[in-house]
């Protein structure tokens, strides 16, 4: 990734012993290989929010997996669902703890933000989150930089359901699947009651159309990420 882009919007033995066990994956969790396959990843930011409960259900009534893009904020309020998406099969990122501009933000405040979201996941479901989305998408030279001191490439997404601005299911469900390509990273939100609302209906469009729903990490698993790397790759950008 180039070092002179600037700012872009999409864009110890006790404690140990007394960290909870890991939410192992489902073993029955099948291996995609979106290079010879049709793959979408849905994922959703800002949570878990209140209707990730019943959005896991449909999730799981369906055999689909998303990504959540989780504020350290509601994953100390809602533990229980983290550890739910992580034993059903589902990746989780950091999308930061208070959802402050990063652009706008000092170094410290960054790396505090990124910092105890990681702790409160680990803390909820046993994992360590591998994979960044900065609120709002916006990113910059310093926010790549800390990115690299996680070891954590940057997620953005190919196509949005602007989801947080219609609030209405139809209109979810239709901007949802005119973005949802081959191998396309969909921007979501459990927050909103309708686009759960719209979930079973827009699982169906897509399984029907021959689409595998699956992980972010199905989709860059051949990309060869590196830490601060940004992904998917904004246009007029280079590597």
């Amino acid at each position: 990734m180039s070092r002179h882009l600037t700012s872009l919007l999409a864009i110890a033995a006790v404690a140990v012993m007394a960290a909870p066990a890991p939410a192992v994956a489902d073993p029955k969790a099948k291996e995609v290989d979106c290079t010879r396959v049709k793959c979408v990843a849905l994922t959703f930011d800002d949570g878990p929010g209140k209707y990730a409960g019943k959005l896991l259900d449909i999730l799981k009534e369906h055999d689909a997996k998303a990504t959540f893009f989780l504020e350290g904020q509601y994953v100390k309020s809602r533990p229980a669902y983290v550890k739910r998406m992580v034993k059903e099969g589902h990746a989780v990122g950091n999308h930061s703890y208070a959802h402050p501009d990063f652009t706008k933000s000092t170094a410290a405040t960054i790396r505090s933000e990124i910092k105890k979201t990681n702790d409160a996941i680990k803390k909820a479901a046993g994992v360590e989150p591998k994979l960044l989305r900065p609120p709002y998408g916006m990113s910059d030279l310093q926010v790549q930089d800390i990115a690299v001191e996680f070891g954590m490439p940057i997620i953005l997404w190919t196509g949005g359901s602007r989801d947080w601005e219609s609030k209405n299911e139809e209109k979810i469900k239709k901007q949802t699947l005119s973005v949802a390509k081959g191998n396309s990273i969909v921007l979501m939100h459990d927050w909103v009651k309708q686009t759960v609302d719209a979930m079973p209906s827009i699982i169906k469009t897509l399984q029907r159309n021959g689409y595998h729903l699956v992980t972010v990490d199905d989709v860059i698993k051949h990309e060869e990420l590196k830490p601060g790397d940004v992904f998917p790759l904004p246009e007029g950008w280079e590597q």
